[in-house]
């Protein structure tokens, strides 16, 4: 049999002709409208062009945009054709180019205004604002205040361009130490690459952990406000992009600030350069020690006010509140620990077990159940169980059943009389959690990491950050979740926060700050390899490579330092090796 031979049919080649180099770049924006422009056209320039015909652009709230799944600033130019998504005020990322230009236009306005004089950026208020304080002269007055903030929208309406170079690390580390910025030169010493860049303005030149703005025009929405110790740089929210709410109640948080202040003042660390220090010179033992010796310090102070209360005034219910990975946990197991020395039994329900049956839960705006809402809690049976127990009865409990959504009964528990409840849950701090029951029967307690060791004077570290690297590491060692998990749900969980837990947060009685000053020195080893498993080119790599590029400014603890941490330590809750894991303090009860 003969093998079939297919016939070969000639085809002719493609036409192929030389031409001209293009001296354009197209750009595809929201993968709707196609835009050429010579190569070279900024990001600013695309993007003004498209808000002319898209009315979701608007240009005052422009901060950078998306390249080819990569986050540039404005001023980026285009090079070849390119996916362009804009990044507006209304998100993360717009949100921390538009503080940390704000940032330089405060720096640059006080050494206009009072050379040789600094302003330190310390702390961040959850109505949107920055805490700062002159450093080496007195706080400013009233009229100094109003002069500056004068002076910053001169600024503003001269539309300075705000530019980057190129500088050796030489060269930056003599300049700030020709500035006594000693924060900054501290912190080139763990820098690897022999170069950074440097942004000016109006002469002014200065470093700055991430992109900015390209002139001052953008920085229309900003107030000084005056308070103890120093003065709020409020800056405007992703949720109200061009409005300032008025800041009231904040009397309690800046207790904390001057406290934090004053810790790190005794532990001698300033800054993360000198956290640096003290890890590269195998110093960090002592520290840890002290700084675990405060966290102690202050769990007892709270648990002997809440024995006098309990004595004096009759207090029978601790509520207790805080963010994601605020370390609640073992604050709670902690605080347990310290009333039982006081001679109190805590006894503990869980909020969780007071869900309505599944059906009746609220519904979010995209009609998914909320779990996170208050209307979720039966609140009617959770108080009056909380009454029948503080009136030394005996109650049956609550359970829910979350496989099947349906609330029912649980164990029976009758209070001794010198016990008193801890309830542990985002509601803590909301008065209509607990409307039954008198007021001085209950203390609040808010935990959260308040502050944060920051990279020098004008460069700060988000608490929120700081967060999430713990949920990232607690999420990979006991919940299963990769990095790009716990990104991906980080938005919604911050959602929930802002809704239900920050604006209650000046009714606690007291407010814990489970910050730790060596804490991003022990997170990295255990952060750094999870954010660099996440994708290139995906939505939640743009965020692991930020949480990257600031990791690496901090030294690492070695593993002998990491054993340092002791195992009853807050931060074990995330990293591992808590004794507090499943230790339950006599008198706690726990539903099964």
């Amino acid at each position: 049999m003969k093998d079939h031979v297919m016939p070969v049919t000639k085809t002719e080649p493609p036409s192929i002709r030389s031409v001209e180099p293009r001296t354009t770049v197209q750009v595809t924006i929201k993968n709707t409208l196609i835009l050429e422009g010579p190569i070279g056209t900024s990001i600013e320039s695309f993007l003004i062009e498209a808000g002319k015909t898209d009315t979701t652009i608007p240009r005052d709230l422009l901060m950078g945009g998306i390249v080819d799944g990569r986050l540039r600033e404005l001023a980026y130019p285009i090079m070849r054709d390119a996916v362009l998504d804009p990044v507006l005020l209304t998100s993360s990322d717009g949100g921390r180019i538009y503080r940390r230009s704000l940032v330089m236009l405060l720096a640059t306005a006080v050494d206009e205004l009072w050379p040789e004089i600094q302003v330190s950026v310390s702390y961040a208020i959850p109505e949107g604002g920055f805490y700062c304080q002159m450093l080496n002269r007195p706080q400013l007055s009233d009229d100094e205040l109003k002069q500056l903030e004068l002076q910053m929208r001169s600024i503003v309406n001269s539309d300075d361009p705000i530019t980057k170079r190129i500088a050796g690390r030489d060269e930056a580390a003599t300049l700030f130490a020709a500035r006594n910025e000693d924060g900054k030169v501290r912190l080139l010493e763990q820098r690897t690459r022999s170069d950074l860049t440097l942004y000016d303005l109006r002469g002014r030149e200065d470093y700055f952990y991430g992109y900015m703005l390209p002139s001052t025009r953008y920085l229309q929405t900003f107030r000084l406000i005056p308070t103890t110790g120093g003065f709020i740089l409020q800056y405007p929210r992703k949720e109200h992009p061009t409005e300032l709410p008025e800041i009231e109640g904040v009397g309690k948080l800046v207790q904390v600030f001057q406290q934090a202040d004053g810790w790190l003042a005794r532990l001698g660390v300033e800054d993360i350069g000198r956290l640096n220090q003290i890890t590269r010179e195998n110093r960090a033992q002592e520290l840890i020690l002290v700084a675990e010796a405060l966290h102690e310090q202050l769990i007892a102070q709270i648990a002997g006010d809440i024995r006098e209360q309990h004595e004096d005034h009759q207090v029978q219910l601790v509520l207790i509140a805080g963010p994601s990975s605020s370390g609640k946990t073992t604050f709670s197991k902690r605080l347990a620990i310290q009333l039982l020395a006081h001679g109190i039994q805590p006894f503990t329900v869980e909020m969780d077990m007071y869900f309505v049956d599944r059906e009746r839960t609220p519904r979010d705006a995209k009609g998914d159940y909320d779990f996170e809402a208050l209307q979720a809690i039966n609140l009617p049976i959770f108080n009056r169980h909380l009454l029948q127990l503080m009136a030394g009865e005996e109650t049956r409990l609550a359970h829910f059943d979350f496989i099947k959504g349906k609330s029912g009964e649980g164990i029976t528990a009758q209070l001794k009389p010198n016990q008193i409840i801890i309830v542990e849950g985002i509601h803590g701090l909301n008065p209509g959690l607990v409307p039954d029951i008198p007021s001085e029967k209950v203390y609040r307690i808010y935990v959260s990491a308040l502050t944060q060791l920051n990279t020098d004077i004008h460069n700060r570290v988000s608490t929120t950050d700081v967060r999430l690297l713990r949920r990232i590491v607690r999420d990979s060692q006991h919940r299963g979740y990769n990095a790009a998990d716990t990104l991906r749900r980080w938005q919604s969980v911050r959602r929930g926060e802002k809704q239900n837990i920050f604006p209650y947060q000046e009714n606690a009685h007291a407010l814990f700050n489970s910050a730790l000053v060596y804490e991003l020195a022990a997170l990295r080893p255990w952060a750094e390899p999870l954010l660099l498993q996440v994708e290139p080119g995906t939505p939640t790599h743009i965020e692991a490579n930020r949480l990257l590029s600031f990791l690496r400014w901090v030294q690492p603890l070695s593993p002998a330092q990491q054993d340092m941490i002791p195992d009853t330590s807050l931060l074990r809750e995330f990293i591992g090796g808590s004794i507090l894991h499943e230790y339950l303090p006599g008198g706690i009860q726990r539903q099964v």
